[in-house]
């Protein structure tokens, strides 16, 4: 029986890719901003593209943070991407302006500060530097994936966690600034890249997340 995955509308992301992508996969894909379908699914992914303060709205107008929250207390799986992972962080600086996220995990989004002549933002394919034993890119091997974005969490700030797993941080750096690629945590999965828009990688990626739903 396929995985049951609500694709979280709330105004923001790449909605038809992401459900396209998931499709392509194998998940039965609902696109909905309703609180009981997103809670009773297999699994939770949380678009989004734009400023953060934005996203962050526009998720607390659909009770998308309750939402996140009551999944992760009942160990139910939530992915975010992009600017829907870091509004899982707890907080976002976006010229000069400080906005309260998730606080799923501690830390802040901040601009990038890539050295040389570097543009931001960072825009196109790049390798990721994942850590042993991650189940999010099991069987995907030195591939590139898609970012497009200004900002990132230039830190891992959870240094002590009590948990019997601790959380998997992949990182990669842009013109030698390393941020926050991926991260896995218990039920809390989230990439920074594009997996709908990194080709065959991508689709792995999906597929191993749907396989552990």
């Amino acid at each position: 029986m396929s995985k049951k995955v609500v694709l979280l509308d709330y105004g923001s992301g790449n909605i038809r890719s992401g459900e396209r992508a998931l499709q392509r996969v194998g998940a039965d894909v609902t696109v909905t901003a309703d609180f009981q379908q997103a809670l009773d699914a297999d699994g939770l992914l949380v678009p989004g593209v734009g400023a953060f303060e934005a996203c962050m709205t526009g998720l607390r107008a659909v009770r998308g943070d309750v939402l996140v929250d009551r999944r992760l207390t009942g160990g139910r799986p939530v992915l975010g991407i992009c600017v829907g992972m870091q509004i899982l962080f707890g907080k976002g600086i976006e010229h000069g302006v400080e906005s309260e996220g998730c606080h799923q995990w501690p830390g802040v989004v901040e601009r990038l500060q890539p050295n040389g002549d570097e543009p931001v933002p960072h825009m196109g394919w790049n390798t990721v530097d994942v850590p042993s034993g991650s189940k999010l890119f099991e069987g995907i091997d030195k591939e590139r994936f898609y970012f497009v974005h200004s900002y990132g969490v230039r830190e891992w700030e959870l240094k002590d966690t009590r948990a019997s797993v601790a959380p998997a941080v992949t990182w990669t750096s842009y013109g030698g600034d390393r941020f926050v690629a991926a991260v896995e945590n218990g039920p809390l999965s989230a990439t920074q890249f594009h997996p709908e828009k990194s080709g065959d990688a991508g689709a792995d990626l999906l597929a191993n997340w749907v396989r552990s739903l």
